[in-house]
């Protein structure tokens, strides 16, 4: 394939890319609604991802982040430190409290964690 039918193919898919995004269905029913293979449109949102990572993320992407700015009334010293920090390892909820064993919690973690 030449350059200039690389570069042809590539402004192709970038439009189909765009047009998928835009659609808001799955990538099967878009596929099938136009005629193309589900693989296909994959391919081309990985390679455009690597390069164009914002041009081929969704808005409704579950990767992006929405940041909340607020005030907080309180200076450091008034904020409660909490008296028991929980450790979830699998299923189990280890409660630590000031004052503990790092040696037994570290013993305890690992058997766990097996």
């Amino acid at each position: 394939m030449t350059k200039m039918e690389l570069q042809s193919l590539r402004q192709i898919w970038e439009t189909r890319i765009a047009d998928f995004l835009a659609s808001g269905q799955s990538g099967a029913a878009w596929c099938a609604a136009n005629d193309l293979k589900v693989h296909q449109l994959w391919y081309w949102l990985r390679k455009f991802s690597s390069h164009h990572p914002a041009k081929t993320t969704p808005a409704t992407s579950t990767t992006s982040h929405d940041w909340v700015s607020f005030e907080w009334d309180k200076s450091p010293s008034e904020i409660p430190s909490p008296s028991v920090l929980l450790v979830r390892v699998g299923q189990a909820v280890i409660e630590v409290t000031p004052g503990f064993n790092p040696a037994l919690l570290n013993d305890v973690v690992r058997a766990l964690s097996v």
